[in-house]
C-alpha cells in the first residue's frame, strides 16, 4: 500500500516550521528549549509520517538526520577547548539562530499579510489549500502536525506501532468509502467524535485510509477540528454546512 498523500499547509511548510510547532507546544521562551526532548519528539513525528505514507519532503529527513547527530554530540562528555584552537560554530547555537531568524520572518510575512487583507477582499485563510467554495469555512484551531502527533499518542497507548500480528485481517477500504463512513458516524452522534473513536481496528491500512479520509472531509468542509489546549484530546465536529 503506498498512498503518497501530498498534504501541504499556508503555515506549515517544512522542518522548521515542525520544531517551532513543537516548541509552542510546551509554551516555553526559544531560548530555553530543552533540545533533546524536542530533537525525540521531531523523531517520533517523522516516524509517524512514515507510517502514514504521508509523502514527505527530503528537507524532513535531513535536520531529522542533523537533529539526530546533534543529540549525539550533545550526550557525548564536553571537551576542553585549547585557547589557540580555531573557533568552531556551536551546532545547538546555530540551529537555535536559524529558528530564531525563521520565526522573524514568519512573523514578518504574517504582518504584511494581514496588512494586505485590511486592503483587499480574499476569503478567509484556510488551514488547508480548499478548492473555490461558496459555503463559508470551519478550519478549527488544529494544524495537520497537531494531528500527526494525536496519531502518534494514539498508537503509543494502543501499542498499535509495533508490527501488527500475521493474525490481523488486512482492512482494505476505499477512502471515500472511509469518508462516508464518518460522516455516518458524526451524523449519529449529537455533537461531535473524539479522534480516538476513528480508529478501531489495529490495521494500518485501517488507520493510513482513516487518517486521509479525515484531511479529505476537512479539505471539503464537511468536518472540522478542535483541541482546547496543548496535548488536549482532538475532537470532531460537523460543519453547519452539512
Amino acid at each position: 500500500m503506498s498512498l503518497q498523500y501530498r498534504v501541504k499547509l499556508e503555515a506549515f511548510e517544512g522542518p522548521l516550521d515542525l520544531l517551532l510547532h513543537l516548541i509552542k507546544q510546551y509554551e516555553i521562551d526559544i531560548y530555553d528549549v530543552p533540545l533533546v526532548e524536542i530533537i525525540d519528539q521531531y523523531t517520533r513525528y517523522i516516524e509517524t509520517m512514515k507510517y502514514l505514507e504521508l509523502n514527505m519532503a527530503s528537507e524532513y529527513l535531513v535536520m531529522a538526520a542533523t537533529l539526530i547527530a546533534l543529540k549525539s554530540e550533545m550526550l557525548l562528555p564536553k571537551q576542553e577547548i585549547e585557547d589557540d584552537d580555531e573557533y568552531v560554530e556551536d551546532p545547538q547555537e546555530a540551529l537555535m539562530q536559524r529558528l530564531i531568524n525563521y520565526r522573524k520572518y514568519k512573523e514578518a510575512a504574517e504582518k504584511l499579510k494581514n496588512k494586505d487583507h485590511q486592503q483587499i477582499y480574499t476569503r478567509p485563510t484556510t488551514l488547508f489549500r480548499y478548492s473555490d467554495k461558496k459555503q463559508p469555512i470551519e478550519q478549527g484551531n488544529i494544524s495537520i502536525y497537531d494531528m500527526i502527533g494525536a496519531v502518534s499518542k494514539m498508537l503509543e497507548r494502543k501499542k498499535w506501532s509495533q508490527p501488527l500480528e500475521t493474525r490481523v485481517t488486512r482492512i482494505e477500504i476505499p477512502i471515500e468509502q472511509r469518508m462516508e463512513e464518518i460522516v455516518r458516524l458524526l451524523t449519529d452522534e449529537r455533537e461531535n467524535i473524539s479522534f480516538d473513536q476513528l480508529f478501531v481496528y489495529p490495521s494500518r491500512s485501517h488507520i493510513v485510509v482513516t487518517f486521509i479520509a479525515l484531511l479529505e472531509l476537512m479539505k471539503d468542509n464537511i468536518v472540522y477540528c478542535q483541541q482546547d489546549g496543548n496535548f488536549d484530546s482532538i475532537y470532531i465536529y460537523r460543519t453547519k454546512t452539512m
